[in-house]
């Protein structure tokens, strides 16, 4: 246990620590503790300096209507769409920008974003193709049929690359709207071969395909207060910044298909066969999963390919996308979960093939109701009416809708790192309905904001989910082989999408560890889940940059993090702090204090500026300052009158000031502290990036003792501390980091051993402070008047 004797520790650590600061006077002081008002946008009315949305805020809306016809036997999505958009912003729009998200499956109409190629030792016939130049047409991207406003009239249109600008035949004025209408069609692509979110695979074993529809539409581009249009193009990995609005959506699919989508179906009564109907509505109360097409109705689809065609209805409000499926290989199935927060029924349900049915209908399901209640408990509670999951052997999210991976063997069986990669993925997966679909943030820009932050709540869902679950990003050891990289591996992850070289570490892992130590290090969970989930509230359904998200953590906590953003977010260094050394000091009990007495001096002059500034003259001879004095230091108040020559003084005149020394140590005393050891363990910052001390004591009895200095012991000197402790008993060794919990990326210098033979060993003199008086030379506030008078004893 730790010695409790307060007043000695604080004495001899309060003088070790001036010590300190006097031999690095602002020594190896850099800017990591500096604030980072020069780096984050200037608040406005929009966006406010505590990290709320400003009274000003505003952001702009579209509501679509649209009809989708999907064509299985030429693998073509034709579509039409009415958008109503609405102008809320304080700008008048000249044009307005679509999104064409399609256009990067075509090698003409892509964003044209390449990448260093070298020639390889080895290549294989499939990929040995002789160049074409220029490219020839594979036939993939949008085809715009139409583009008329809402009576019919062409709209005059340019596309670049993955973005269609509308030019308006009239200005569209701050607070009106605009209806308009595009009709297009695509060639799905084979996403297992051309890869991409959305696309069809193909199954050979039984002929059928399965149909992830995503970014099938055009889409509306934000327009906001700190982006303008947000028109970067789409190169495949930088999501997407979008609006929200209402979605009405009709999907005409071959009639043996099951459908599922954003949003709820309006009409299940008409494409549901009476069973499956019945099924359903048993679902919707039930509190385990109950298949609402079965297997073996899914096993008979397959082997015919209905010539007939459905119309299922959707719609969904206050979302930013609207994503489907489409296959007659679906098993699916649902159940009833309610999130307690605000009482919403939500359904979860699962959609997957044959493929991945021994995983999928034992955990889907289940995974999709705890991840939006677990969800609920770390942001806020989860708005919508439906969640869920579909295994499409990839991973990507959409409002209420997500596409996993999860396939057994063909035998139906699978193994442990299976099935953990798949609950894995479908929280991961689900969560985004949070980030960034409901919190809103731009993923074309920064991708932490939305794979950072829900890669972090989902490290918090797996772990209520199985405290043994082997989470691969959160912790803070996981992220140590990435810290480790050398510099030109590495970029801050305040970089752009696009720019990114290590992209799952950058935008992932290391947002989401950062999260975690904030949480379980930095912060404390308390402050920390207050202020996550104020964040999570305050920009629900709107557009959070991350300054907000900066600003909100320290708003709702009262925690200076401005050096964690600068080091974690904005930096590369890694996290080494090394024990560099171990002083060991007993103290000196033969030591004869000074006896408490009295001290005599003689006043030669008082203590002034060797030279009188402008200032200082001009308020002397300024009439109207009275100069007040302070009658109750009779001392301080002598010297005040005689700097002014309201008091002669005998040159020769004693003051005559008791002293507040030291008395002799007992023998009561000296048995009491004569088994006190002092250890100064001196501390190196060698990766750069500041960090909590965390220290496990071990002593000679077995006995532990931990102990945790925050990040700020480095805001003097950022290279170099030491601290100092006092025990009545005799350490063993001292590990630094114990837990791993600061992502330390060499934990070799981490440890000392008594041992070992690396102490230094001294002596420290000890006395016994007098009772009223002040270690430091001052009593009761006032000023040593040795000092006052530039004298010494």
């Amino acid at each position: 246990m730790k010695l409790k004797v307060t007043a000695l520790s604080v004495l001899l650590y309060t003088g070790a620590s001036a010590q300190n600061i006097q031999n690095n006077p602002g020594s190896n002081h850099g800017n990591k503790f500096e604030q980072l008002g020069t780096i984050l946008p200037t608040p406005n009315i929009y966006r406010t300096a505590s990290g709320a949305p400003g009274h000003g805020y505003w952001q702009n809306r579209a509501d679509y209507n649209i009809t989708a016809y999907l064509d299985e036997d030429k693998r073509n999505l034709k579509g039409s769409e009415t958008i109503t958009y609405y102008n809320n912003s304080p700008d008048d729009l000249d044009y307005i920008w679509l999104q064409l998200d399609e256009n990067q499956q075509s090698n003409v109409k892509n964003a044209d974003y390449q990448s260093s190629s070298t020639l390889p030792k080895n290549t294989t016939t499939q990929h040995l193709k002789v160049t074409e130049l220029p490219a020839k047409d594979n036939g993939y991207g949008v085809n715009l049929e139409k583009v008329t406003d809402a009576s019919g009239n062409p709209l005059k249109y340019t596309v670049n690359k993955t973005m269609m600008r509308i030019d308006l035949p009239k200005t569209l004025k701050k607070g009106e709207q605009l209806t308009f209408k595009v009709d297009w069609n695509y060639n799905i692509p084979n996403r297992m071969e051309k890869g991409g979110r959305g696309g069809y695979e193909n199954f050979p074993e039984d002929g059928n395909d399965l149909y992830t529809m995503t970014q099938w539409y055009p889409r509306m581009c934000v327009y906001s207060d700190f982006h303008g249009w947000q028109n970067h193009q789409f190169t495949g990995r930088g999501e997407f910044a979008l609006v929200f609005g209402n979605f009405k959506v009709s999907m005409n699919v071959p009639a043996d298909h099951v459908v599922g989508g954003t949003g709820e179906c309006k009409n299940y009564d008409q494409v549901l066969s009476s069973d499956q109907l019945a099924r359903y509505r048993k679902a919707e109360n039930a509190n385990e999963p109950i298949e609402i097409v079965t297997l073996d109705e899914a096993k008979k689809a397959e082997k015919n390919h209905s010539r007939q065609r459905k119309t299922w209805n959707f719609e969904a409000n206050d979302v930013r996308d609207f994503a489907w499926t489409s296959s007659r290989k679906f098993v699916w199935d649902g159940m009833r979960v309610t999130i307690p927060e605000n009482n919403n029924k939500v359904m979860a349900m699962s959609f997957y093939p044959k493929e991945a049915y021994n995983l999928y209908r034992k955990y889907s399901t289940k995974a999709v109701a705890h991840t939006i209640k677990t969800y609920s408990e770390f942001t806020i509670p989860y708005p919508y009416p439906v969640a869920q999951s579909v295994e499409a052997a990839n991973g990507m999210e959409y409002p209420m809708i997500c596409f996993n991976f999860g396939r057994t063997e063909k035998d139906g069986t699978y193994s442990e790192g299976t099935k953990n990669g798949m609950i894995g993925v479908v929280i991961h997966e689900v969560g985004h309905n949070f980030f960034p679909m409901i919190v809103n943030s731009d993923e074309r820009q920064w991708s932490w904001m939305d794979e950072g932050l829900n890669t972090f709540t989902e490290y918090l869902t797996e772990e209520k989910w199985d405290n043994k679950f082997p989470s691969k990003r959160g912790p803070a050891w996981t992220i140590v082989d990435y810290m480790k990289l050398p510099k030109d591996q590495l970029e801050p992850i305040m970089s752009n999408s696009e720019n990114i070289i290590q992209f799952g570490p950058n935008a992932y892992s290391k947002p989401a560890t950062g999260l975690n130590i904030l949480r379980e290090t930095i912060m404390g969970r308390e402050l920390f889940d207050k202020a996550f989930k104020t964040y999570a509230k305050r920009w629900a359904f709107k557009h959070p940059e991350p300054a907000d998200f900066f600003r909100t953590m320290e708003d709702a906590s009262g925690e200076d993090l401005d050096w964690f953003w600068r080091g974690w977010f904005y930096g590369t260094d890694p996290v080494d702090i090394s024990i560099d050394k171990v002083t060991i000091a007993t103290p000196d009990l033969a030591t004869t204090p000074k006896s408490v007495g009295e001290v005599r001096y003689n006043v030669d002059k008082p203590a002034v500026n060797s030279f009188e500034d402008l200032s200082k003259i001009r308020n002397k001879e300024d009439k109207t300052i009275n100069f007040a004095v302070d009658k109750d230091k009779e001392l301080q108040d002598f010297y005040y009158r005689y700097d002014r020559g309201q008091e002669k003084v005998d040159a020769a005149k004693e003051y005559i000031v008791k002293t507040e020394a030291s008395e002799p140590l007992s023998s009561k005393d000296k048995d009491q502290f004569k088994n006190i050891t002092a250890y100064q363990i001196d501390f190196t910052n060698k990766g750069g990036l500041v960090m909590p001390i965390i220290l496990e004591f071990t002593f000679e009895d077995g006995t532990k003792l931990k102990d945790k200095t925050s990040a700020q012991i480095w805001r003097q000197n950022e290279q170099k501390v030491s601290k100092t402790f006092y025990f009545d008993k005799k350490l063993k060794s001292i590990q630094l980091d114990p837990m791993r919990e600061t992502a330390d990326i060499d934990t070799s210098n981490n440890f000392w051993s008594a041992d070992g033979g690396n102490a230094q060993v001294s002596k420290f003199d000890l006395f016994k402070q007098k009772e009223g008086g002040n270690a430091r030379g001052a009593s009761n506030g006032r000023v040593n008047p040795m000092q006052a008078a530039g004298k010494k004893n």
